[in-house]
């Protein structure tokens, strides 16, 4: 009855979504307070849940997910992902323009949303394409699926933080799981785009040389790397440090937790980002500029968060997460079952983002009763929900559409390659966080 009852619930707020267009939010939220009639709650604690699951969510990550979002504001708009893209060019050769650009996209879309990153480097990639003599059917998907592999699995971009944060797990263990489980598909994103996508022939174009070489007002490379490495830096040595119990490592340990505190250190990020345009205007930094666009951008996020969160705390204040514990504790579906919670719902859907943050809401209140408390637990259990938020990408994905139509590929072509190569990418994940699971139990 309690998997039939949370199969129901997320069915009304798939159909609530995608075939009554409802927003993601009311959809939440309508289906939360559903649930808790359906359960015979008292309508006080209904409404204490709601503003406890509500409030809660966004008291721990709300910040986190602001800050993440102005810092890919800027370096979108100051041109420092170009630098890095044409950095990594450089690097990787010319040549080799699909393994560059997954590689790219898989360090870009770490602070910057995944339809922006092929936004702002789909001319880059026409370009390099066309220089080549390749198909841009290859490179394109390349980029997208580089894109969606870290999007996905590692913060401090918005999925993933939201979803750490409601799990209570550890940001910089998130970090280098994600890392190495997004790694990893990137590497069978680059074997599927070069043996499959390349062989479908899009001509790229006629050749626009200034799509990519203009470099008046960007900032140098040591400048544009800054707002991405300083805070994770700060990030994974908080927790390195935290464990270490050495007297002289006490005012360190101190300062450290206090810099490597997400929004702190995001903070700094940001502050950072403030060097990177030529001048700084204070009309970036104004309602109409880059961080007023950027807010805006993240009002969506922090209200499917927030509602996320009331679906989690109706479930936790409710009969419901005990039953559906138990009767999962006795399947052996493992850590396999956040996976396929978020891999239904993004299928379903179609954002990554709402398949994370439902997903976690929904496992939160059962994470103890599954056996997952560890901070290796916790952490983990983030990146199978990631991992389940990459399958499917298809027509109701934002994402499909850009990379299509920014590519020149019918519905056909789009399914059959970046469809296709999202599930592989989210089962390789997977299959990877299942092995490093297995080796820490």
């Amino acid at each position: 009855m309690a998997i039939l009852t949370i199969i129901l619930s997320i069915a009304a707020i798939v159909l609530l979504i995608t075939k009554l267009k409802l927003h993601p939010f009311l959809a939440l939220l309508l289906v939360s307070i559903a649930l808790g009639l359906l359960f015979g709650m008292k309508t006080e604690l209904i409404i204490s849940s709601i503003q406890d699951g509500f409030g809660g969510t966004l008291g721990k990550i709300g910040l986190v997910i602001i800050l993440g979002v102005m810092i890919g504001a800027f370096l979108e708009n100051s041109g420092s992902a170009l630098v890095l893209a044409n950095k990594i060019l450089s690097i990787i050769g010319q040549k080799r323009v699909a393994t560059a650009m997954g590689i790219i996209g898989y360090i870009i879309s770490i602070p910057v949303f995944s339809d922006s990153g092929f936004v702002l480097l789909s001319s880059l990639n026409r370009t390099l394409t066309k220089k080549a003599g390749l198909s841009l059917a290859g490179t394109a998907i390349a980029l997208g699926l580089g894109l969606s592999c870290t999007h996905a699995l590692v913060p401090p971009t918005p999925g993933p933080v939201a979803a750490a944060g409601i799990l209570n797990a550890d940001l910089a263990l998130v970090m280098g799981i994600g890392l190495i489980a997004a790694g990893l598909a990137l590497i069978a994103a680059l074997v599927f785009a070069h043996k499959v996508a390349a062989r479908v022939f899009i001509d790229p174009g006629p050749l626009k040389e200034n799509d990519h070489t203009a470099k008046d007002h960007q900032p140098g490379l040591f400048l544009s790397s800054l707002p991405i490495l300083i805070p994770v830096i700060l990030i994974v040595l908080k927790s390195v440090t935290a464990s270490s119990s050495a007297e002289g490592w006490y005012t360190i340990k101190q300062v450290l937790a206090f810099l490597g505190e997400p929004v702190i250190a995001l903070l700094i990020g940001f502050a950072l980002c403030l060097l990177l345009p030529k001048k700084l205007d204070k009309n970036m930094l104004s309602t109409e500029g880059w961080v007023g666009k950027a807010l805006k951008d993240s009002a969506t996020i922090l209200l499917v968060t927030g509602a996320g969160g009331i679906f989690g705390k109706i479930l936790q204040n409710s009969d419901i997460a005990g039953m559906l514990g138990e009767a999962l504790t006795q399947s052996s579906i493992g850590i396999f079952l956040p996976f396929l919670l978020a891999a239904a719902l993004k299928s379903a859907q179609g954002s990554s983002t709402v398949a994370l943050i439902t997903t976690a809401s929904v496992i939160a209140p059962l994470m103890a009763t599954l056996g997952f408390t560890s901070e290796m637990d916790k952490a983990m259990v983030v990146v199978a929900i990631g991992a389940g938020s990459l399958v499917v990408s298809h027509v109701n994905d934002s994402f499909f559409w850009v990379v299509t139509q920014m590519s020149g590929m019918d519905v056909k072509t789009g399914y059959k390659l970046h469809t296709t190569g999202t599930f592989i990418i989210g089962t390789t994940a997977m299959i990877a966080l299942y092995l490093m699971f297995c080796f820490f139990h």
